[in-house]
């Protein structure tokens, strides 16, 4: 079964954006997930009002996920499947920290005051097939050792599962970072950069002449890279999906 998977840095409510303000974007969001359909979505820098806004408008799909604060809200990394397509068997929610099951808790050092939340869900294929782990996460924006930390947690928790993953997220790094060159270098499993060879994916509501490729697909089950894309992120009357494009990989699950 190939599955079709989203990775979306939705850019958070900020008014400052002025006409690219999340509710301006909100047609354009759903436009493309409707396009496009994918099977798996996952999602960076959704608020709770964002994340209410996704459960009643994304029709098809169920999204799983809390905030990232002490009191389990705030910024989050939710993940959507479509129904009628797979069944939860468990969900975790962990934040990138030395306790990560304490929420709001992060690894200090370099990073910055936003603690880091991954949202993950082991998910069986209805039409059968062996379940496998679906991960996303936004690494840290300021902090490179957290960056790093944060990989290598991500890479000890899904390599120590008996299950296959994919792996969404936006990275804040560019290919030949550390954080990120550490994924395809593990020798005891064979991990694919399912987004290898695609161009940038964070645009700044077009601002970047050159936009800077930060936005992940990672997964231990057989990919094609070559069918991988970039969504194009066209403005309509000034307005654009977010300031990064979404990025699609298809994994056979």
């Amino acid at each position: 079964m190939k599955i079709k998977v989203f990775t979306m840095n939705l850019r958070t409510e900020v008014k400052g954006d002025g006409i690219n303000y999340f509710p301006n974007r909100q047609e354009r969001i759903l436009d493309t997930i409707k396009t496009h359909r994918p099977d798996l979505i996952g999602f960076q820098e959704v608020t709770d009002n964002m994340r209410e806004w996704l459960n009643t408008a994304l029709c098809g799909y169920t999204l799983l996920g809390c905030g990232r604060g002490p009191d389990y809200h705030g910024e989050s990394t939710p993940i959507a499947y479509r129904k009628g397509g797979f069944e939860p068997l468990w969900l975790e929610n962990f934040w990138l920290s030395l306790t990560p099951n304490v929420p709001g808790s992060s690894y200090g050092i370099d990073q910055s005051g936003c603690p880091r939340i991954t949202t993950a869900a082991l998910l069986k294929p209805i039409s059968g097939g062996e379940p496998f782990i679906f991960c996303n996460t936004h690494l840290d924006h300021k902090g490179k050792t957290a960056r790093l930390l944060g990989s290598v947690q991500l890479l000890q928790y899904l390599t120590q599962k008996p299950h296959g993953f994919i792996l969404t997220g936006d990275f804040n790094a560019t290919p030949e970072a550390p954080e990120i060159e550490i994924f395809t270098s593990v020798k005891e499993r064979r991990i694919i950069d399912a987004t290898a060879g695609l161009p940038g994916t964070f645009h700044g509501f077009g601002r970047l002449t050159e936009p800077k490729k930060i936005d992940y697909i990672f997964t231990d089950l057989p990919c094609d890279v070559s069918e991988s894309f970039v969504v194009p992120d066209t403005p309509v009357e000034g307005v654009y999906i977010s300031d990064h494009n979404p990025v699609c990989a298809f994994v056979e699950v």
